[in-house]
């Protein structure tokens, strides 16, 4: 089978994740770059595509070479709909950095159009790859640890002032869509979702306390009510002293899971054991793990199967759901489906 011949939009800080995780592929060859500060898609093809890789300004442009099997979407999140809406409609596949957007408008329009398309669509929730969250949803799956009562999560990490002053979208309602809970929080959301299934309500509120110079939330908390009767506890926060380690808990009848960055403890009965990651952080942040190349590699997997990746636009819906309904709550019990 010949190579995907693949394009990043945006590139930025993830952008060189994606062009990492695709130069380890057999399968693929980066032959594309597109920023709109043309001397930034100049160095990403210098750097990470093939000898032959062309950097643009404008994706549109880029969209009309028929030699680009695949783009990787990792522009601002208010540029996420538009960019994959347009790329599955020039008959590439498309894989997306999270959020799926930043607007139930634009999420159901990104699900109808995924969904006619014979391209595939997937968006990037990288921690549901890690060893730790698979055993954990093995575990869960088994009944190991029971009927699910609930879990808590805490994300307490810590963005500068120039994170936001730096960017010209960072930090605003019209384009990142929100703070703390769509940028850093989705992730650990996500997993929790994952673990505990579909949502009944949400109440929460959430403030900015140590941002002045931003318009979008630096802390949040939220009580998550599952269908299952499960409570799911959050707090998130960006204005710590440092990126702490993520801590989730999943609290069964039978048992317990304790989620610490990348790493598990499974309790259950008189057993317990630790599932650790033992991959390094090729590239970008530790924080973020190391399960993006394993996420990207797996969709070109998908590809060459002609298989639907599992997590396209109907299923990272499901944590921009809870988001979207704690910005709305302020307070008060919002009911689902929204």
């Amino acid at each position: 089978m010949s190579q995907l011949k693949a394009a990043i939009i945006g590139c930025g800080g993830v952008a060189r994740v994606h062009a990492h995780a695709i130069n380890d592929n057999t399968d693929a060859q980066l032959m594309a770059t597109v920023d709109i500060i043309e001397e930034r898609a100049t160095k990403y093809a210098h750097k990470y595509g093939h000898k032959t890789c062309k950097a643009y300004t404008d994706y549109k442009e880029m969209l009309k070479d028929p030699t680009i099997d695949v783009v990787h979407v990792c522009g601002p999140h208010y540029l996420h709909a538009p960019m994959v809406i347009d790329a599955l409609k020039a008959g590439k596949h498309v894989l997306s950095e999270k959020p799926l957007a930043i607007n139930l408008e634009q999420a159901n329009e990104m699900i109808a159009v995924s969904e006619k398309s014979e391209r595939n669509l997937g968006i990037i929730l990288q921690n549901r790859y890690n060893l730790a969250s698979c055993e954990a949803k093995k575990v869960i799956n088994e009944g190991k640890i029971g009927k699910i009562l609930g879990a808590r999560a805490f994300v307490t990490w810590y963005r500068t002032k120039e994170y936001y002053l730096d960017s010209n979208w960072k930090g605003t309602w019209d384009k990142e869509g929100g703070g703390v809970l769509i940028d850093q929080a989705i992730h650990t959301i996500d997993l929790m979702q994952w673990f505990l299934g579909e949502v009944d309500w949400v109440q929460g509120s959430w403030a900015n306390r140590f941002h002045p110079y931003i318009q979008v939330e630096d802390v949040a908390e939220a009580l998550i009510q599952f269908k299952s009767g499960a409570r799911g506890i959050l707090f998130a926060t960006n204005y710590y002293t440092y990126d702490s380690n993520i801590i989730l808990e999943i609290h069964g009848e039978n048992g317990k899971i304790f989620i610490e960055k990348d790493k598990a403890r499974i309790e259950t009965g008189n057993e317990s054991y630790v599932v650790e990651e033992s991959q390094e952080v090729k590239e970008g942040k530790s924080y973020w793990g190391s399960s993006h190349a394993t996420q990207i590699a797996d969709f070109y997997n998908d590809i060459n199967l002609g298989k639907k990746h599992w997590i396209g636009a109907r299923e990272a819906k499901k944590p921009l759901d809870i988001v979207l309904s704690i910005y709305k709550s302020q307070g008060q019990k919002v009911e689902f489906p929204l």
